[in-house]
């Protein structure tokens, strides 16, 4: 028997089942492959079995360990093949315990499949394991084997020679590619970091859009580079400090996974998904790399399709885990651009199934990734397109006076232009705007802003001051008394509203 234990052993790892467990003594054996949907894990045994009250406690033992197996792979439902190898079965009544199946769950999700394998049944029993694993069994070879020991040594060693190099093939899954982005990525995000406070602290808003932050309005304005700059920038030590440990560590295994070529691509195209999510669901102004690291997370799930229990086995659990308690961790505290990291791992997952795994090609299957991204991406820019905030609005008005005193008036007019129907600060825009005219020696327009920027607000006394400026400039001596009278009625107090009042009415008299 301890032949046919062997061979069975044997057959079932050259169909590509693999050992998770082997004893000590080697008399019991768990293999699973989870290609095989008739039965996914098998487990035999080599005992002689004297009694059913032991065969019935190793039952409901093992009914257990297959039922715990089957939560943690988070599987729906488990068929098992329960495998004994006696000389003789056992003396008293035991065919009742082996006649169904053992069912397990609240829904009956575990099915485990008893069979008695014995010295007067082993071409029936080898008949039944072959239609219960759905692997075509040579019953009548099998059943007449009887080796010498030196030949059942042999078939042990070349069993596990077998098992070891199915381990080795899974290890090499992740050793395909060496991390070379993943360093290059570091270090740009980290010179970066260093640019940005030299310009100013990577904290300071103005700093940040002006050196590539996703800002809504810029990227409505045709500046689409946004949404690929932010993922090298980061807003504080800290945010630069947490991102640069989460790329090392998922960042060299996703590379040794896809390989350097397909790791460049998901870590851009997840970092691009991530600033179009923000830039679809959020207005703040936002930058970091983590929407291209939750994409890391989404090209590990896919993985975790295309070799779902060995991701299960290995990774699975961890990296749930680590998604749910990051977006769990994204929507309670504020400040955290959630919508990002949601729309990095959606990216990251599309952006690895169009690459796909190293020798592996669907091109189908690829090619409708790649399809239905772009769809979402011209679905995403055009909405995004469509929507505008105050907070943008805002930010735009501070980042013009910015423009304005840097002497930038080319872009300082670039930028209110592209938010002049602002509403509530329609008359903040004009006014800017007629500023830059005026810098530039083109009072008439500066003339029409300040009348547009006094209409929208009659009590905008700055502008009414400016305007009075221009007409007397433009010798309009009447419009230019009737503009800082308008000023010195909504701010009297202002000496310098007041004198210049004085000054037009010496040129009206």
């Amino acid at each position: 028997m301890d032949t046919l234990y062997w061979h069975l052993i044997h057959h079932f790892v050259k169909h590509n089942y693999r050992i998770i467990k082997l004893t000590e003594l080697q008399n019991e054996i768990w293999l699973e492959s989870f290609h095989h949907k008739s039965a996914p894990l098998i487990r035999i045994v080599r005992y002689d079995v004297d009694w059913s009250s032991w065969l019935q406690r190793d039952i409901e033992y093992t009914g257990r360990v297959v039922e715990q197996l089957r939560k943690r792979h988070i599987m729906r439902s488990l068929r098992v093949l329960n495998i004994y190898v006696t000389t003789y079965p056992p003396v008293d009544d035991w065919e009742f315990l082996v006649a169904k199946p053992l069912t397990l769950g609240r829904n009956n999700e575990t099915i485990l499949h008893t069979i008695m394998l014995h010295q007067a049944n082993v071409e029936e029993s080898l008949q039944t394991i072959s239609e219960m694993s759905a692997i075509n069994i040579d019953v009548s070879a099998l059943a007449a084997a009887h080796e010498s020991f030196a030949e059942l040594e042999q078939l042990k060693q070349k069993t596990l020679f077998l098992a070891r190099e199915q381990i080795e093939k899974e290890k090499r899954l992740f050793e395909y590619g060496k991390p070379f982005f993943t360093y290059l990525f570091i270090v740009a995000q980290v010179l970066m970091f260093l640019f940005l406070e030299w310009k100013g602290g990577s904290t300071n808003t103005l700093v940040l859009i002006e050196y590539g932050a996703k800002f809504n309005p810029l990227i409505n304005e045709g500046e689409w580079w946004r949404f690929f700059t932010p993922i090298f920038l980061h807003i504080g030590f800290f945010h630069l400090l947490m991102n640069t440990f989460a790329l090392y560590y998922l960042g060299t295994t996703v590379e040794r996974l896809y390989g350097s070529f397909r790791f460049f691509i998901i870590y851009v195209l997840a970092g691009f998904f991530g600033t179009l999510a923000s830039f679809l669901f959020t207005s703040s102004v936002s930058a970091g790399a983590s929407g291209a690291i939750f994409g890391l997370f989404g090209a590990l799930l896919y993985f975790g399709t295309v070799y779902r229990h060995l991701f299960m086995r290995t990774m699975g659990m961890n990296i749930l885990s680590v998604i749910g308690i990051n977006l769990l961790f994204g929507f309670v505290v504020p400040g955290i651009d959630n919508a990002g990291h949601i729309g990095g791992l959606i990216g990251g997952f599309l952006a690895a199934s169009i690459v796909h795994l190293p020798k592996h090609r669907f091109v189908a299957k690829q090619l409708a990734s790649l399809v239905f991204s772009v769809c979402i991406v011209i679905v995403g820019i055009f909405s995004g397109a469509q929507k505008h905030s105050s907070e943008d609005v805002k930010i735009t008005l501070g980042l013009a006076q910015h423009y304005i005193e840097k002497e930038r008036y080319e872009r300082a007019e670039h930028l209110l232009k592209s938010i002049h129907d602002a509403g509530e600060y329609k008359a903040e825009v004009d006014f800017l705007l007629s500023y830059i005219q005026i810098k530039r020696g083109n009072i008439v327009a500066a003339k029409q802003y300040l009348l547009s920027a006094v209409e929208t607000n009659p009590r905008f006394h700055e502008a009414f001051y400016n305007l009075a400026l221009v007409y007397l400039d433009l010798k309009e001596y009447t419009n230019a008394e009737n503009a800082a009278a308008a000023a010195v009625d909504l701010q009297p107090e202002n000496e310098k509203y007041r004198q210049l009042l004085s000054n037009i009415k010496k040129f009206v008299e």
